[in-house]
């Protein structure tokens, strides 16, 4: 058997392992299991920030992940689902939505793109947009190095869970002035509450729904508060998957040792 036959036999022999690994490193969700949306988190305001965020329903509980970074340190995020549930067709905005040609989209500017808040996404407590949009005491807080890890399955209504393309997440909080902290002097007050600076409610990422290609679940995230448990990712599903891609490389291995003992035999 030459080298050039021995090489291309060691490197199909690594094969199933290979495949093993990619199929083991990104959760996929069976067709018969809960569906999952992806949301890429793109940051406003010149924020630096950005993240990723995936939804999924078991009923209706609606599990969200999110990972977010380039927040402000130390610093609460107010974060929510924004869109309708009656078809309206709301966006992620861009630097055009400042009307008022400030320099900051503040959320009254960005509202009228990416919709009112349907839930707001607490760590503890209600949910309700009403008594709850503003709740920085009960929102997540970003670590010292500015970022957020966030998971909470939440009850919803079935018009959440029969329109969730037609929702998208966005989290609130910047930092205009570079200071690590919500101040009046680097963007005022705000106008949803003049007690609390803009720089606290000025969104600072926003995501709309991908459809239903997932990547990985978001990894370190805190399950926090109320609602039911489970993650929506079938364990029986990522074996499944892994060992159907271990099964395949492995007839391919097969099929190769024999062709190639076929052809060390008739050189012989």
């Amino acid at each position: 058997m030459t080298s050039k036959r021995v090489g291309r036999l060691a490197a199909l022999t690594a094969l199933p392992v290979a495949l093993l690994a990619v199929a083991g490193s990104a959760p996929v969700f069976a067709e018969e299991e809960t569906p999952a949306y992806q949301i890429d988190l793109e940051q406003l305001n010149d924020s630096g920030s950005k993240g990723t965020v995936l939804l999924s329903a078991r009923g209706t509980d609606l599990t969200v992940w999110i990972k977010s970074e380039g927040m402000v340190p130390g610093q609460p995020s107010a974060q929510h689902l924004h869109g309708s549930t009656e078809g309206h067709d709301f966006v992620c905005p861009d630097d055009s939505a400042d009307t008022n040609g400030d320099g900051i989209l503040n959320n009254t500017e960005a509202t009228v793109h990416y919709g009112d808040i349907n839930i707001a996404l607490t760590v503890s407590g209600d949910t309700d947009a009403a008594t709850s949009g503003l709740a920085v005491d009960r929102m997540p807080v970003a670590d010292k190095e500015g970022k957020i890890a966030y998971k909470r399955t939440i009850p919803v209504s079935q018009d959440v869970i029969d329109h969730i393309k037609d929702l998208h997440v966005v989290q609130h909080g910047i930092d205009p002035n570079n200071n690590d902290k919500y101040d009046f002097e680097g963007a005022g007050k705000s106008e949803l509450d003049p007690a609390l600076p803009q720089e606290a409610t000025a969104p600072t990422n926003c995501g709309e729904v991908k459809g239903a290609a997932v990547g990985s679940v978001p990894v370190g995230g805190i399950e926090t508060g109320g609602g039911a448990t489970g993650n929506g990712v079938s364990p029986g599903a990522l074996i499944g998957v892994a060992g159907a891609a271990s099964a395949v490389a492995a007839g391919a291995l097969i099929v190769v040792r024999r062709r190639v003992a076929v052809k060390a035999g008739g050189a012989s």
